[in-house]
């Protein structure tokens, strides 16, 4: 069975996705935000404070900024919880199902893909800070950096699984079951991974244009995970992706703000970093990515039909 048939090897009535997203919903959005919020209400110590220190969602509220990452990361992590009970008791399903269509997970395949999108992102890192030193402000300080990273290699690849796993692997399935083909599933999250981030404070400073990269982001995990049958690679890019993120650059207006290495002081605007990864490195990344693993019959794996199998369950 490849991999968006695994859908078939638990319940697949539209209703079973309904309750599980709510299940996801509840563990996100509500009990996830609980340390959050009590955090953020005991720095401010009342009710009027933290209720106007709380419009933007992404505000710090004066907490420690390696704090308000854990904390944060805290409530996407519970969102993975509450995926996997769905999966397991609501689907009936294996948990690996909803990772791979192989017998096991393959952890060198998430360790190769985060390995290799790690260097190319530190490789750019660097060339940027060759070309605009001017801009960046070097911030250095070795127990919240020490503190940082911890947070990062520990927490930050929970993050990004809760993510990888509702759409290239829950949603993407569930679609595929539903639509009976393989693009319909790869655009329709890849759409959805890229709005949802519009909540991001990028958005309001860069304009709608950033969702090129949200969304070709989502289409290169997503056409990674149905090329390779699994999500693994994908799981590893993304990981590598959100790590980069948070130890090397901050700024004072994107979503991760953290004693980073560097941070970068310059205007916000839409250039070409916002868009040669999509059209240059992405393109890289599937070509080296389809060397190492043989991937074929590029047409059938991204358009073609999906068939209920015969066997069903484990």
């Amino acid at each position: 069975m490849n991999f968006i048939q695994q859908a078939y090897r638990g319940r697949t009535e539209w209703y079973w996705y309904f309750i599980t997203l709510f299940i996801v919903s509840i563990f996100w959005q509500f009990i996830g935000v609980i340390p959050l919020m009590t955090a953020a209400y005991l720095k401010v110590g009342s009710i009027d404070k933290f209720m106007e220190a709380t419009k933007d969602v992404f505000a710090t509220i004066g907490l420690n900024s390696n704090l308000y990452l854990f904390l944060a990361l805290l409530t996407l992590i519970m969102g993975l919880v509450g995926l996997l009970i769905g999966i397991k008791f609501i689907h009936n399903r294996l948990i690996k199902t909803v990772v791979t269509s192989r017998n096991k997970i393959d952890w060198k395949r998430v360790f190769y893909a985060f390995g290799l999108w790690f260097s190319i992102a530190v490789v750019v890192i660097v060339i940027g800070i060759y070309l605009d030193p001017d801009n960046l402000v070097w911030n250095f300080k070795p127990i919240p950096f020490l503190i940082l990273v911890l947070i990062s290699v520990l927490f930050i690849p929970l993050q990004t699984s809760f993510e990888e796993l509702l759409f290239r692997g829950y949603l993407m399935q569930g679609l595929g079951a539903l639509a009976k083909n393989r693009w319909i599933p790869l655009l329709a999250t890849s759409l959805i991974f890229g709005l949802l981030h519009g909540m991001n404070p990028e958005v309001e400073k860069l304009g709608w244009g950033i969702m090129v990269f949200y969304i070709g982001t989502g289409l290169l995990y997503g056409i990674t995970t149905l090329m390779d049958e699994g999500t693994e690679l994908a799981l590893g890019l993304h990981a590598a992706n959100n790590v980069v993120a948070a130890i090397f650059v901050t700024t004072n207006w994107t979503a991760f703000q953290t004693e980073a290495l560097y941070i970068d002081i310059s205007e916000p605007s839409l250039g070409w970093e916002t868009y040669m990864p999509v059209f240059v490195l992405y393109p890289i990344v599937l070509l080296i990515l389809s060397k190492k693993y043989g991937w074929k019959n590029w047409s059938e794996k991204l358009f073609g039909k999906v068939e209920k199998p015969i066997i069903t369950t484990e």
